[in-house]
Formats: structure tokens, sequence, C-alpha cells
């Protein structure tokens, strides 16, 4: 079986940390942890992930990082690093900037932006501090919406040495089957040499009253247009894949959607599904660990 590395994996420990977004979603609303997700992933395929940050309040941003810190030095697991949250609109960042970038567990960062006002991204401060979280290579993940692409390409352009990657691409409207203005929004953010593209968790977006139990092929259907579009606009070099488990639970399941994914790439090259798979992850995200 081919060896897929999960860039996008949340584990949540609501007894250590507060989520206060899970609140109004029921399905999350709990504990989600290694080891569940280990025995969903493993018999996958997955053989590495990346642990994204859940978004927990600003003071529990390290607390977060040292938890899977902890959770990394368990024998046998999957946790190959963290993508820690951050808070580049503030002035002073530079003791938990020194102590981040000397954190070799931590492979990049994110800021989610759907849920700050739009003009935090565009100050001078916030620039300069993702130029500064990214000097050493960190790439910086985009967590945005399709009416907020064009901060995603001001800040990519800001920051042109620094590696960004755009979660879920760009959260399309599945359910709705609606490509557009996301399509043209997608081809004008791909224009940007520094914007990578992730493939995660697409399923979570979608009309599960659609898809009926077991039906793997209309799920890949709905799915299809939204995965060529972003193959097609970044190729191959430039896409990572993830689970965004437990939030691909909204709908489906996680091995739901990796079978998913394996319906989508059915009929690719060996090359072009091995950058997908790994390839392109232990390159973006600096990973030294074999797969």
């Amino acid at each position: 079986m081919r060896p897929w590395i999960d860039t996008h994996l949340h584990l949540l420990y609501p007894q250590r940390l507060d989520y206060d977004w899970t609140k109004s979603l029921p399905a999350l609303d709990r504990a989600h942890v290694l080891e569940e997700y280990a025995g969903l992933a493993q018999p996958s395929g997955i053989r590495l992930a990346l642990h994204m940050e859940a978004d927990v309040r600003a003071q529990q941003m390290e607390a977060e990082t040292e938890l899977i810190g902890q959770l990394a030095r368990q024998p046998d697991n999957l946790i190959a690093g963290a993508i820690s949250s951050c808070r580049p609109e503030h002035d002073e960042i530079g003791g938990f900037l020194e102590r981040a970038l000397s954190n070799p567990l931590i492979h990049g960062f994110r800021r989610v932006l759907h849920v700050v006002p739009d003009e935090l991204s565009t100050s001078a401060t916030f620039r300069r501090n993702v130029r500064a979280l990214t000097g050493q290579g960190h790439p910086f993940d985009l967590c945005v919406l399709p009416g907020q692409f064009h901060l995603a390409d001001a800040l990519a352009k800001a920051c042109p040495e620094s590696q960004m990657v755009l979660d879920h691409c760009g959260v399309p409207a599945v359910a709705s089957q609606v490509l557009n203005p996301w399509r043209e929004g997608i081809a004008r953010l791909a224009a940007n040499p520094n914007m990578a593209c992730k493939i995660s968790g697409l399923i979570a977006y979608g009309d599960a009253s659609r898809w009926s139990d077991g039906d793997i092929a209309s799920v890949v259907r709905d799915l299809r247009p939204y995965f060529e579009h972003v193959v097609d606009c970044f190729g191959w070099g430039r896409l990572v894949w993830g689970s965004d488990y437990p939030v691909c639970n909204l709908t489906r399941d996680l091995p739901t959607w990796k079978t998913v994914t394996d319906q989508l790439v059915a009929g690719c090259s060996d090359s072009e599904i091995d950058a997908l798979a790994y390839g392109n992850a232990r390159r973006i995200y600096r990973l030294t660990d074999t797969c």
C-alpha cells in the first residue's frame, strides 16, 4: 500500500484545552484523541501526520504544541510534527517567535483568517511577522473562505519569499455544486509561485443528504470538479493532502474520505500520486522521517 502523509490532523483534548468553535458542532464537541485517529488512519495507508493547530485560545497556543510534543514522543505514533497557531497581528511576538523557531516539532504556522476581521492580515505588522515566522523555511497555512481570496493573494504577494499553503482548497461550495467565483479565485491564487494547495477534508463541505451510505461514487462525482480544478491550476508539484480529521466527520469519516481520494486519483501516474501522497508534503513541510 502506498504510504500517505496527512498534513491536516486535528486532535482535540477538551479536558486540557479549550476549543470554543466546537461548541455548536455536536459531532466535534468531544475528545478526539491520537489512539482513535491512529485506528482509522493506519488501515487507510496513512504513515505520518502533521498536527494542525485547532484554534485554541491565544493563551493556550504553546500549551497545545507542548501536548502534541508529548504525544509525538510516544512510541510507534504517527505524529511527524506540528503546525503551530500564531498571532502575527501582535506587535510583540519576539519571545514566541524565538521559542517556536527553535522547536524542532514545529514545521509550520497558521492563523485562521475567516474568524477575524478581514483587515487583520493587511497590516504591516501582520505581514512583517509572517515574514519572520517563515524566514527559516516554515510554511504559512492560509485558512480563508472564497470571499477572502483577495486577502490570501495580497499576503502571498507581500511575502514573496514565504511558502503559503491554501487549506481545504479554499473551502469551495461543494454542497451547492457551485464553481464560480471560487474557480476564478483559485486560478489567481495559483499564479503566485509561493502558493501551494492542500486537498484537505473536501468531503466535509458536501451535502451528506445527497450521499447514501456506502455510495462512494456520488461523493466522488460531487468532489471531482473541485479536485480537478486545483490540479489543473497548481499542478501535481504544489499539492498536499490532508484528512481534516475530525472535521471530515461532519459528513462522512476518515476512511471514506481516504477511499474517495483514492478514487479521485485513480488513473493518474505513480509519480503524480506519490507527489500528492507524500513527496510534496516532505518537501514543503521539511519532513525528514521516511514513511
